[in-house]
């Protein structure tokens, strides 16, 4: 078992208040949201983060995301990667891709940080007295880059910065904007960051919980719950005269207590990309879009070692998976736009990136008759 802490060292105060886009009347979708509309509605399933924000030029952090609270090299769980567009750096996946499921906790920073944060995990892993005869270790780190407003070349985030996130990971209150992975990203031209959501189908479906967290640093044509918010603010790709990239990158992080293998979590991982969609991401050709969705499921987790040469356990059949796909489209597109009402406007590394103007967004969708005056 592990220590958590109560603290989570280097969330600035203002993202512990930061509201919801649900706090302004938005209501994405037509499932309920869990308690706290965050991948931690999903039971076991913690978050920690350590955010760098120093000086004129590091604005960066880590972001770490466990699947459940005990030694998880030795009870690992079903998971499965896709890839929107490969434009990135993702250690890791091939050995999920093989065998089905992840041995560490999910780390998500900037781009150069990479190795730093597998080095830890490994360094996190073989620390455990359970793993004191491993000798493999498959550490899974995804990445943005932030080097607009920070000095990724830098490299400022270190081991110890990694392990900070993972000790202060706790199931509650999952911060959002800039903070962790987040700190120094933008996303369709605004300041972008981390963001979460969940939904719970009804329990004649099952009951099950889909819960996502993302790293938003991606563009293309804004959109909330359908209504053409970057193009009705003036700022979007393609636009003549305008000096905005769509490049950048996306990770979502997707978590179920549905007991699904890694070949139904990989269908399940495909249905983000559609929640991606929605809010008028493109995946452009600079973008690394990946999704890591896992299962936290008893019933399907992997022991490292057993007695037995058989897995048991019951999973759900394809016929069932309908409902949890509509779940991750719409916890996925309400993440990601939760992640821009979040964030707030930051200068770094010589640039400035304005936050989304929210008074403005609000009139829009009151205006497209999306909340009622």
């Amino acid at each position: 078992m592990r220590y958590f802490f109560t603290l989570l060292i280097g969330i600035s105060f203002f993202n512990m208040k930061a509201q919801k886009a649900r706090s302004f009347g938005i209501k994405i979708g037509v499932l309920a949201t869990g308690e706290q509309n965050a991948i931690t509605d999903v039971e076991g399933v913690l978050v920690g983060q350590k955010t760098l924000n120093k000086k004129q030029n590091i604005r960066t952090g880590v972001t770490a995301i466990l699947p459940h609270d005990n030694n998880i090299f030795q009870n690992k769980v079903p998971t499965a990667i896709y890839i929107g567009n490969g434009f990135g750096k993702l250690v890791g996946y091939s050995q999920v891709e093989e065998l089905g499921n992840i041995e560490t906790p999910i780390i998500l920073t900037n781009t150069l940080s990479v190795p730093t944060a597998a080095d830890a995990l490994i360094d996190y892993t073989l620390a455990q007295p359970e793993n004191k005869t491993v000798k493999s270790v498959n550490p899974v780190v995804g990445e943005t880059n932030d080097g607009n407003l920070n000095d990724i070349r830098g490299r400022h985030v270190k081991k110890s910065d990694v392990l900070t996130a993972i000790q202060n990971a706790t199931n509650k209150n999952v911060a959002e904007g800039n903070v962790g992975a987040g700190t120094g990203t933008r996303c369709f031209g605004f300041k972008g960051g981390i963001g979460t959501s969940s939904r719970v189908l009804p329990k004649n479906l099952g009951g099950y919980t889909v819960g996502v967290l993302v790293q938003t640093n991606f563009g293309g044509v804004l959109q909330i719950d359908g209504v053409p918010i970057g193009q009705e603010l003036g700022q979007f790709y393609l636009k003549e005269q305008l000096e905005y990239s769509p490049d950048g990158s996306c990770m979502i992080v997707v978590a179920t207590d549905a007991p699904l293998d890694s070949r139904n979590l990989k269908r399940l991982a495909k249905r983000a990309m559609l929640g991606l969609a929605k809010t008028g991401g493109i995946a452009s050709n600079g973008s690394g879009d990946y999704v890591i969705a896992f299962s936290t499921a008893t019933s399907v987790r992997i022991p490292y070692q057993s007695k037995s040469p058989f897995r048991s356990g019951e999973v759900l059949r394809n016929s069932e998976m309908s409902p949890l796909f509509m779940a991750v489209i719409e916890a996925t597109e309400e993440a990601i736009i939760n992640s821009l009402f979040a964030a707030e406007s930051m200068k770094g590394n010589g640039n400035k990136i304005a936050a989304l103007p929210i008074k403005k967004v609000v009139k829009i969708m009151k205006k497209y008759k999306k909340i009622s005056k």
